[in-house]
C-alpha cells in the first residue's frame, strides 16, 4: 500500500490557489482510477482506491498548511505505513511551471508542509514537486503562493494533472524516475520532421524557402504577422 498525500489549505477560499496544486493533483489520479468517495478521517479527507495491482490512498489533510503533518503522520500510524511508502504532491518555486520533479528524502527548502511532515516522519518520504514558478521577489512570494492560478497557466496544469493520472502505475510501483520521465515525455512538444533535402545539393528544396528566401519553424508565422 502506497499512501499519495496531496498539500494544500481546506476550503473553496483556497481552493484555485498555486499553493493548492498538490490537491488538485491527487484529486485528479483518483478520480481518473475510480477511487471511493472522499471521507473525513485522520484530520483529513481519504479516498481509497487502486492503481493496477497497488492498493493507494490519497490524503488531503484538512489541518491547513503550516500543521499538515499530523494528518499525514495519523494516516501512516494507522496503516502502519513507512515514509517509503509516501508520496507528497506539492508546490515548488524554484521549479519552471509545469514540469515535474521526483526526490527522494532531503531537505523542505523552507516549504511549510514539508516542514510540518518532518517535524512528524523525518525526511524519508517522496515527493512530486510540482513547478509553479517564483515572482521574482522573495517578499512577494506569500502573496504568490496564495494567489489562485491564472487564466493563463490553465494551458499548462490540466495536461500536466491528466499526465501525473495517466502515468500513475509507476509510482504504485515505486518507480519515482520512470513516473517522472514518463509524465515528462508525454508533455513534450511534438517534433516536426526535418524538411527534405535536394539528393543532389544538399540544399532545402524550394518548397522549404519562403517567398522572400527566409526559413525556419517560424518563417510561416512571422508572414502571418506581416500580413504578407
Amino acid at each position: 500500500m502506497i499512501l499519495l498525500v496531496g498539500l494544500g489549505n481546506p476550503g473553496d477560499k483556497y481552493a484555485r490557489n498555486r499553493h493548492n496544486i498538490g490537491f488538485m493533483a491527487v484529486d485528479e489520479i483518483a478520480d481518473r482510477h475510480g477511487f471511493s468517495p472522499e471521507r473525513s478521517k485522520h484530520q483529513g479527507i481519504l479516498r481509497e482506491g487502486t492503481i493496477g495491482t497497488e492498493k493507494v490512498l490519497v490524503l488531503k489533510p484538512q489541518t491547513f498548511m503550516n500543521e499538515s503533518g499530523r494528518s499525514v503522520a495519523a494516516v501512516a500510524q494507522f496503516y502502519k505505513l513507512s515514509p517509503a511508502d509516501i508520496v507528497v504532491f506539492h508546490d515548488e518555486l524554484d521549479i519552471a511551471p509545469g514540469k515535474l520533479r521526483m526526490k527522494a528524502q532531503g531537505g523542505h527548502a523552507g516549504h511549510n508542509g514539508l516542514r510540518s511532515i518532518h517535524a512528524h516522519l523525518g525526511d524519508g518520504y517522496r515527493r512530486a514537486r510540482l513547478g509553479i514558478g517564483h515572482p521574482g521577489d522573495k517578499a512577494k512570494v506569500s502573496g504568490y503562493v496564495l494567489h489562485d492560478f491564472a487564466k493563463a497557466d490553465m494551458d499548462w496544469i490540466g495536461p500536466l494533472l491528466a499526465s501525473m493520472a495517466a502515468e500513475a502505475d509507476w509510482l504504485a510501483k515505486g518507480d519515482d524516475q520512470r513516473f517522472q520521465s514518463a509524465v515528462t515525455q508525454s508533455l513534450a512538444p511534438e517534433r516536426k520532421p526535418a524538411r527534405p533535402k535536394d539528393r543532389d545539393t544538399g540544399h532545402k528544396t524550394p518548397e522549404a524557402k519562403t517567398e522572400e528566401g527566409k526559413s525556419g519553424p517560424f518563417a510561416a508565422l512571422g508572414r502571418l504577422i506581416g500580413g504578407s
